[in-house]
Protein backbone atom coordinates (compact mmCIF):
# COMPACT_ATOMS: atom_id res chain seq x y z
CA UNK A 1 0.00 0.00 0.00
CA UNK A 2 1.40 3.26 -0.76
CA UNK A 3 1.75 6.17 1.55
CA UNK A 4 -1.07 8.86 1.50
CA UNK A 5 -0.25 12.55 0.12
CA UNK A 6 -1.66 15.73 0.65
CA UNK A 7 -2.72 18.98 2.50
CA UNK A 8 -3.51 18.10 6.21
CA UNK A 9 -6.41 20.18 5.87
CA UNK A 10 -8.07 17.58 3.85
CA UNK A 11 -7.52 14.77 6.27
CA UNK A 12 -7.52 15.75 9.78
CA UNK A 13 -10.07 18.61 11.76
CA UNK A 14 -8.75 19.99 15.66
CA UNK A 15 -10.99 20.20 17.96
CA UNK A 16 -10.95 21.29 21.76
CA UNK A 17 -12.88 18.94 24.89
CA UNK A 18 -12.98 19.61 28.66
CA UNK A 19 -12.78 16.13 30.32
CA UNK A 20 -13.66 16.43 34.39
CA UNK A 21 -10.96 14.45 35.65
CA UNK A 22 -12.78 14.72 39.21
CA UNK A 23 -14.68 11.22 39.52
CA UNK A 24 -17.20 12.78 41.06
CA UNK A 25 -20.82 12.46 40.15
CA UNK A 26 -22.33 16.20 38.79
CA UNK A 27 -25.72 15.36 40.16
CA UNK A 28 -27.08 14.04 43.29
CA UNK A 29 -29.76 11.09 42.70
CA UNK A 30 -33.37 11.10 44.30
CA UNK A 31 -34.98 8.27 45.49
CA UNK A 32 -38.42 9.91 45.60
CA UNK A 33 -38.37 11.78 42.30
CA UNK A 34 -37.07 10.70 39.46
CA UNK A 35 -34.43 13.12 38.23
CA UNK A 36 -31.33 14.04 39.58
CA UNK A 37 -30.68 17.40 40.97
CA UNK A 38 -27.79 19.72 41.50
CA UNK A 39 -25.53 19.07 44.41
CA UNK A 40 -26.20 21.16 47.53
CA UNK A 41 -22.57 21.94 47.94
CA UNK A 42 -19.65 22.57 45.51
CA UNK A 43 -18.62 19.61 43.95
CA UNK A 44 -14.18 20.44 43.20
CA UNK A 45 -13.95 19.74 39.55
CA UNK A 46 -10.27 18.47 38.17
CA UNK A 47 -10.85 20.15 34.73
CA UNK A 48 -8.37 19.22 31.74
CA UNK A 49 -8.46 20.45 28.46
CA UNK A 50 -7.41 18.38 25.76
CA UNK A 51 -6.94 19.30 21.55
CA UNK A 52 -7.44 16.53 19.44
CA UNK A 53 -7.38 15.50 15.60
CA UNK A 54 -10.31 14.01 14.03
CA UNK A 55 -9.80 12.40 10.57
CA UNK A 56 -12.25 13.55 8.26
CA UNK A 57 -12.71 9.74 6.79
CA UNK A 58 -14.40 8.58 10.27
CA UNK A 59 -14.86 10.73 12.83
CA UNK A 60 -14.70 8.00 15.24
CA UNK A 61 -10.72 8.06 14.87
CA UNK A 62 -9.63 10.68 17.45
CA UNK A 63 -5.70 11.27 18.17
CA UNK A 64 -5.06 13.11 21.21
CA UNK A 65 -2.33 15.63 20.41
CA UNK A 66 -1.72 17.40 23.77
CA UNK A 67 -3.55 18.13 27.14
CA UNK A 68 -3.36 21.24 29.02
CA UNK A 69 -4.68 22.31 32.71
CA UNK A 70 -6.51 25.69 31.45
CA UNK A 71 -8.26 26.90 28.61
CA UNK A 72 -6.65 29.46 27.15
CA UNK A 73 -3.78 27.36 26.70
CA UNK A 74 -5.75 24.67 25.17
CA UNK A 75 -7.17 27.81 22.85
CA UNK A 76 -3.10 28.93 22.15
CA UNK A 77 -2.30 25.49 21.01
CA UNK A 78 -5.15 24.94 18.84
CA UNK A 79 -4.74 28.40 16.86
CA UNK A 80 -0.74 27.44 16.00
CA UNK A 81 -1.98 23.97 15.44
CA UNK A 82 -4.24 24.89 12.99
CA UNK A 83 -2.00 27.35 10.88
CA UNK A 84 -0.03 23.84 11.04
CA UNK A 85 -2.92 22.58 9.38
CA UNK A 86 -3.41 24.82 6.79
CA UNK A 87 0.17 24.86 5.98
CA UNK A 88 1.30 21.65 6.26
CA UNK A 89 1.43 18.19 4.38
CA UNK A 90 -0.25 14.89 5.96
CA UNK A 91 3.28 13.46 6.64
CA UNK A 92 4.41 16.91 8.04
CA UNK A 93 1.56 17.39 10.28
CA UNK A 94 1.49 13.82 12.14
CA UNK A 95 5.14 14.01 12.50
CA UNK A 96 5.39 17.24 14.62
CA UNK A 97 1.73 16.50 16.18
CA UNK A 98 0.52 12.95 15.94
CA UNK A 99 3.84 11.17 16.32
CA UNK A 100 4.41 9.96 20.22
CA UNK A 101 0.66 10.54 21.28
Amino acid sequence: MGKIIGPADDFYRLRIARLDESGEPDLEWRDDILYRTPPTQRVEENESWVVEAVTLDNAETVTRIASFSSAEEAWAYLDSAKLDLGEMTKSQFEERHLCGH
